[in-house]
């Protein structure tokens, strides 16, 4: 029988994953690897997991370990993401080679966690397996992945392999509706998110969550109107995601508070976990621009391919957004032109870091041609 705990308990619709975590907790291998497609709950397992391994009852989920750890913040935990494209062999060096042979900030373990491990370029790779190799006795790894066979087979061979199952979108609802969300606002977070739980949650619970939406909408209305409004498309949306971009940076202040003193000073202990925050939180703003823009994009993309569907008659079950009017005509080839333009958009970003976004943006909308016209 697992041991209880309640943090990882509240992780839903992944019982056989979480199970296996349960029992990990307690006698903990030092390497994981957390496999499956994106919106399966990889991330918040793994928030949870973390949580279990630092709190002392083994993941209550209301001490001061669990809840910072739930919020990604506590001192013992070293974080990961790509910056750009890849994780970089430096990024690999500063947040887990160093930290994992040095005493940990607070007693207990150290927590490291690889967000899109896939991205590893071959020499940071090469640098995590030198820590799986020997690892310290105080350190566990934690590997997210939804494409793990991307991975290096030397980097798989060293981890325990968590197997995540995609969520199927009425369990998506359901839970939404268990939350207190309304059924209506579930339904449409879970369809627009495309079954990813975690953000289903934020576009159902946020009051900004579909502002997104709208720019793309509006992004398309004034595309239709020739090459002046595909300029003004592109303006809108670079606007929209300088204004998101400012927000994240106001959020620094309030993730930094926990470390400080009663004079708003870093306490000697925490210096290294502040510094920590901040480079996350920097990296988090250089990646907002076109974490956005891809939003507005895909957003947009699904305007249009809900024009096709309500074109050749379509069930009202396929559409991505039921709640919004697709009444009226739309051509086809332009509908599909335009879609085929948005996602090349969202490919060459995604790739070409050095792209000037504002200029991939006035293409794909020049692009667009009139494929919302009545």
């Amino acid at each position: 029988m697992a041991p209880e705990s309640p943090v990882l308990e509240r992780v839903p619709g992944q019982a056989q994953a979480i199970s296996f975590l349960m029992q990990a907790a307690a006698r903990p291998h030092h390497a994981y690897l957390l496999a499956g497609p994106e919106g399966g709950g990889k991330s918040l397992a793994a928030r949870a997991f973390a949580a279990a391994l630092l709190c002392e009852r083994g993941g209550c989920g209301d001490c001061r370990d669990c809840r910072l750890a739930l919020d990604d913040k506590h001192p013992n935990e070293f974080i990961v993401e790509p910056e750009g494209r890849d994780i970089h062999v430096d990024t690999v060096r500063a947040e887990i080679w160093h930290p994992a042979f040095r005493t940990a900030p607070e007693p207990r373990r150290k927590i490291f966690m690889i967000r899109e491990a896939d991205r590893l370029n071959p020499a940071a790779a090469d640098v995590l397996l030198k820590v799986l190799e020997e690892p310290p006795a105080d350190a566990v790894i934690l590997l997210l992945s939804a494409r793990p066979h991307e991975l290096p087979e030397t980097v798989l061979s060293r981890c325990h392999v968590v197997t995540f199952q995609p969520l199927a979108e009425s369990f998506v609802v359901d839970t939404l509706v268990g939350e207190d969300i309304d059924p209506t606002r579930a339904a449409l977070a879970a369809r627009l998110s495309g079954g990813n739980l975690g953000r289903a949650r934020r576009l159902a619970t946020n009051a900004d969550g579909l502002a997104f939406r709208d720019v793309a909408l509006e992004a398309l209305r004034r595309a239709a109107s020739g090459a002046a409004g595909a300029l003004q498309a592109a303006d809108l949306v670079l606007e929209a995601a300088d204004r998101y971009k400012k927000g994240l940076k106001e959020q620094l202040d309030e993730e930094l508070a926990p470390f400080l003193d009663e004079r708003g000073r870093p306490e000697d202990a925490y210096r290294g976990a502040i510094r920590r925050l901040e480079e996350r939180h920097k990296r988090r703003v250089r990646r907002a621009e076109r974490d956005y823009v891809d939003w507005v994009l895909m957003a947009a993309s699904a305007l249009l391919r809900d024009r096709i569907v309500v074109a050749v008659g379509g069930d009202a079950g396929l559409l991505i957004n039921p709640d919004l009017s697709t009444t009226g005509r739309a051509g086809i080839p332009a509908s599909a032109a335009g879609l085929a333009a948005l996602e090349a958009a969202r490919a060459a970003l995604a790739e070409d870091l050095n792209l000037n976004t504002r200029l991939v943006l006035e293409q794909a909308f020049l692009r667009l041609g009139d494929p919302l016209a009545a």
